[in-house]
């Protein structure tokens, strides 16, 4: 028996059935086949608001590169959305934006940096088939010039107004939502890592998870 399906088997007698029952549907639905990308978010409360956005669409993973500014969680913003999903933090490497892009792409990942330039796509265009880093800079400078150049490709969203930019949360929902219209519904995780996820989130939900554990002989 794996350690998460020994933790499950030891816990989900804490877990009511209607919260069982709400973590299958969740785990159903969950995707990484779609990653969002933070470069230096001098907004965070900004963030925040993605994060909420992204866990109530299925999103996994989240990942922040830190080479000047360091996020926090606003938790009056992310309404406990920060229990639920998996964050990368990339702050302590001598080139964050390398290890975080090698990360993604050793996951599969196509990275796409957000930039009106010549060379950008339309969010519309991407290829939908295929696993998506969409990386999302400052408000006010976008993504840094060594972020864009270590990308795949640029993306864009068209807009029909004089501003030329959505603010960050309306952005990051706008490319979620088109990449999921397009697919009908996500691709879903592994069996496995539906396995992995039940078993971090009991250990979130239920009091004293670890302490229960430890007197079961379940290393935590």
């Amino acid at each position: 028996m794996t350690k998460a399906a020994k933790i499950i088997d030891v816990l989900e007698k804490f877990v009511s059935e209607n919260k069982q029952d709400l973590i299958d549907k969740v785990l159903a639905e969950r995707t990484r086949h779609v990653t969002l990308v933070f470069e230096d978010i001098d907004k965070p409360h900004n963030v925040s608001a993605v994060l909420r956005t992204a866990e109530c669409m299925g999103i996994q993973d989240l990942h922040f590169i830190e080479n000047k500014n360091e996020y926090s969680v606003n938790s009056h913003i992310t309404q406990g959305a920060t229990k639920w999903i998996t964050m990368h933090h990339y702050g302590d490497g001598e080139d964050n934006i390398e290890d975080c892009y090698q990360s993604l792409r050793e996951n599969g990942y196509k990275i796409y940096a957000t930039s009106l330039n010549e060379t950008s796509r339309s969010i519309h265009d991407l290829d939908h088939l295929e696993k998506t880093a969409i990386v999302f800079g400052t408000e006010s400078d976008g993504i840094t010039k060594d972020a864009g150049e270590k990308a795949d490709g640029f993306v864009h969203i068209p807009m029909s107004g004089f501003t030329e930019s959505f603010n960050l949360s309306v952005s990051a929902a706008i490319c979620l939502t088109v990449l999921k219209s397009k697919l009908g519904q996500w691709p879903s995780i592994t069996d496995q890592e539906k396995l992995k996820l039940r078993s971090e989130w009991y250990r979130k939900i239920v009091r004293e998870a670890d302490l229960i554990l430890r007197t079961k002989g379940v290393d935590v």
